[in-house]
């Protein structure tokens, strides 16, 4: 990645920023930076990631998006000493965190309709919202010191938001395991259960991620954003309706320049030459 890593709107200047922007080939790495606070979703937090995650959606350069954090902690979930400050108004909260829930959802939806790939890599703990970014993301790579919970049971929150995601990437009885229990889980049984893609030691995941991120930046923006929206809008269609659907998905996307060269260099045995239409 870049060796100067540029702050991103959405940070305060006068402090450390809150995402590190770095950009190389065609792969952004976005960071995470507050380590002293294991990098919480707090709003201002929030807000700079989904700033940045907007940002590189009109960016051309930007193929492929990685989210990674500074310090021992990928993301603690909510800041829930934001949170508890939130009980000081007259409703106690009620509107408050009706905000910070509709912000954090928004967030993980912009992340799942996002044009480009989104890779998580997990070095640290993972837990409740922190847990839902990572299965937000469409690809994930945990170091073996990285560890997942959706902890809340044990508070007396539920992660009831943090639930959407992670049913949606790993079986109902592994997911229920998780919500109910709040136990850590590790990065090995994380890829078991379908969380993560795959691990990697500590000292190998720079070049895990990076080979990965690299392989898929070499590809067609417009195909990699058709069969990203094509691939979770068929997900939750009837058999019938998603071969209907992507079968339509096909048609367009065959009479689509990039389709052409691509097929030809193929065929020709060449590299394609692509223009992301």
């Amino acid at each position: 990645m870049a060796a100067h890593p540029v702050p991103i709107a959405g940070a305060d200047m006068a402090e450390a920023p809150l995402i590190l922007r770095e950009a190389r080939q065609g792969v952004l790495r976005l960071t995470l930076n507050q380590p002293q606070r294991r990098n919480a979703l707090s709003e201002a937090m929030m807000g700079a990631l989904r700033a940045a995650l907007d940002a590189a959606a009109r960016d051309g350069e930007t193929r492929v998006i990685v989210i990674g954090a500074s310090g021992p902690a990928f993301c603690a979930g909510h800041d829930l000493k934001e949170l508890t400050a939130g009980r000081a108004a007259p409703d106690h909260g009620r509107a408050y965190f009706a905000r910070i829930m509709a912000q954090c959802a928004e967030l993980m939806q912009s992340i799942v309709a996002h044009p480009r790939p989104v890779i998580a890599d997990v070095r640290g703990i993972a837990t409740a919202a922190g847990c839902q970014l990572v299965a937000s993301c469409d690809l994930a790579i945990a170091g073996r010191s990285a560890r997942f919970a959706t902890p809340g049971a044990n508070i007396g929150l539920f992660c009831s938001t943090p639930m959407v995601a992670l049913s949606r990437n790993v079986a109902r009885k592994h997911a229920m395991e998780m919500l109910l229990t709040g136990d850590f889980i590790s990065a090995e049984r994380a890829a078991e259960i379908g969380l993560v893609n795959r691990v990697v030691d500590n000292a190998g995941m720079d070049a895990a991620v990076d080979e990965l991120a690299g392989r898929i930046a070499t590809k067609s923006l417009m195909t990699l954003k058709t069969g990203k929206q094509a691939f979770y809008r068929q997900a939750d269609m009837a058999l019938a309706d998603a071969y209907a659907y992507t079968a339509a998905i096909m048609v367009e996307n065959m009479l689509k320049r990039d389709a052409e060269e691509g097929v030809a260099a193929f065929i020709e045995k060449r590299e394609p030459a692509w223009r992301d239409e």
